[in-house]
C-alpha cells in the first residue's frame, strides 16, 4: 500500500487533492541575496490563497541547507488545511557555503535516509522526497555524487527523487545515471523544469523512459519559453504520456509570491490550469493535478 509522506504524517495518495507538485514555502540561497523566502506569515498567506483556488497539497522541493524551516511546516499545514511534503537532498554546489558542505561530513546518503525516516534535524518532520540537481547540459562531479547518494537513499526507503534540470537541460543524462547506472526505477524519478527547454523529442524520450515530467513556472528568467508550455503538454498527452505529467509553481523568491504582487502559488490554478485545459481538456488537467501527483509521490515506504 502506498502513501505520501507529508509533514503531518503519511496519507493516502487520493487524499492529496489538487497538488502543486513543485514549489517553495521557504528558500534561501547566496545566489539570490535579498530574495529569501523566510516569512512565516507570508507563507501562511500564500498557502491560504492557494487553498482558496482549490489547492490541496504543496510539495516543497527545498533541500538540505537552504532554509527549509521544517519545524514551521506542520503548523502551517494544520492552519491552512493544505498538505505539505518536505524534501531532503542537495541542490547544485554553488548554492552552498563551506560550513554547510562540511555539515554533511561526506555522508549525504546517511543524512538523506535519516531525514526521510527519522526527521529533519530536531523537528521530527520526515521528508517525503529527495531533491537533487543537474547542471547545464551535463552533470558535474557534485551532481554525480549527490545523485548517487539520492539513489542509495531511494533503495533504502523507496523515496521518489525530484531533479532540478538547469534550464530544463540534461534530462537524458540524469536518466542514464539514476535509472541506468544506479538502478532507480524510472517511475520514482521526477524531472523538473522541462518547460524551460521545449525540446519535444527529448520530452518524449524522457516520458517514454517512465519518469515523471514536471512543468513548473512561470518565471521571469524563462518567460521566453512559458508560452510554449501548453503546446508541449498537448504533444505529450497526444503521444500517450498524459499520465507522466506534473504541474508546479516553483516560487523561489519573495517578489514572486502572490502576496507580494507576483504570480505565486495561486497562479497555477487561477491561470495555468485553465490555459492548459484549452489545449488538452479539463479532465486531462484534473488527472495531472491529482492522480498523477498521487502516484508520483505515493510510496510503499520501507
Amino acid at each position: 500500500m502506498t502513501s505520501v509522506r507529508t509533514v503531518l504524517g503519511d496519507v493516502a495518495p487520493e487524499r492529496l487533492g489538487v497538488c502543486d507538485a513543485h514549489d517553495h514555502l521557504f528558500f534561501g540561497s547566496p545566489l539570490l541575496p535579498g530574495q529569501e523566502l523566510r516569512s512565516v506569515p507570508a507563507a501562511r498567506a500564500e498557502l491560504a490563497a492557494f487553498r482558496a483556488e482549490g489547492g490541496g497539497a504543496v510539495v516543497q522541493w527545498t533541500p538540505y541547507g537552504l532554509g527549509r524551516r521544517a519545524a514551521d511546516l506542520p503548523p502551517l499545514s494544520r492552519e491552512t488545511g493544505v498538505h505539505i511534503v518536505a524534501a531532503t537532498g542537495l541542490h547544485q554546489d554553488a548554492h552552498y557555503d563551506d560550513a554547510t558542505r562540511a555539515g554533511l561530513r561526506g555522508r549525504p546518503a546517511e543524512v538523506f535516509v535519516a531525514e526521510l525516516t527519522e526527521g529533519i534535524g530536531t523537528s521530527g518532520v520526515r521528508a517525503g522526497l529527495v531533491k537533487v540537481a543537474g547542471g547545464f547540459h551535463g552533470l558535474d562531479a557534485h551532481a554525480r555524487r549527490t545523485m548517487a547518494a539520492a539513489a542509495e537513499a531511494h533503495h533504502a526507503t523507496g523515496a521518489p527523487i525530484a531533479v532540478h534540470l538547469e534550464a530544463g537541460t540534461g534530462a537524458l543524462d540524469v536518466i542514464d545515471l539514476l535509472c541506468g547506472e544506479s538502478g532507480v526505477p524510472p517511475h520514482r524519478v521526477i524531472l523538473g523544469h522541462l518547460n524551460r527547454c521545449p525540446d519535444g523529442v527529448v520530452h518524449r524520450q524522457a516520458a517514454a523512459s517512465g519518469c515523471y515530467l514536471a512543468f513548473d513556472g512561470p518565471s521571469r528568467a524563462h518567460h521566453a519559453t512559458d508560452w510554449r508550455m501548453p503546446e508541449a503538454v498537448r504533444a505529450l498527452v497526444e503521444a500517450g504520456f498524459g499520465d507522466r505529467l506534473l504541474l508546479g509553481g516553483d516560487t523561489t523568491t519573495a517578489a514572486a509570491r502572490s502576496v507580494e504582487g507576483g504570480p505565486g502559488m495561486p497562479y497555477l490554478l487561477r491561470r495555468v490550469a485553465p490555459r492548459l485545459a484549452v489545449a488538452v481538456g479539463e479532465e486531462a488537467v484534473r488527472r495531472i493535478l491529482t492522480e498523477n501527483a498521487g502516484r508520483a509521490f505515493g510510496v510503499s515506504w520501507t
